[in-house]
């Protein structure tokens, strides 16, 4: 199958390309088909190459079949994605009140092991 043509729809567009053409032009046309399929193809295999050059020994771990854009399903995707828990706040951010009163406040006071003291803080910089 090639992009859902079967073998018998493919020989109906043929013969009617055919009918289409006339005789007199159908080699014209069929050489140049012959050499846009090989253009294509030398193309393809070109850029197969420059994956497999630029990705190095990850190409062959690869699961092709898994990035295929056809086995996504939005439907699938809404309702995986609706029936998995809400995510949880785990961290508050720090000066949410303060910043919400109108004033920023200081960070806490942090050691600087090298040196052994507080390093400054500057409250307009931020």
């Amino acid at each position: 199958m090639f992009f859902g043509l079967t073998i018998e729809k493919l020989l109906v567009i043929g013969v009617i390309a055919a009918f289409l053409i006339g005789p007199e032009r159908l080699p014209k046309y069929a050489e140049t088909l012959a050499r846009f399929t090989t253009r294509a193809r030398e193309f393809l295999r070109g850029a197969k190459s420059r994956v497999q050059d630029e990705m190095g020994e990850d190409f062959e771990d690869v699961d092709w079949r898994k990035l295929d854009p056809r086995q996504y399903d939005p439907r699938r995707i809404i309702r995986e994605a609706l029936l998995d828990d809400p995510p949880t706040a785990t961290v508050r951010a720090a000066g949410t009140a303060a910043a919400v009163a109108g004033a920023m406040a200081p960070p806490p006071e942090r050691f600087d092991a090298a040196s052994g003291e507080i390093p400054p803080y500057d409250t307009e910089a931020t």
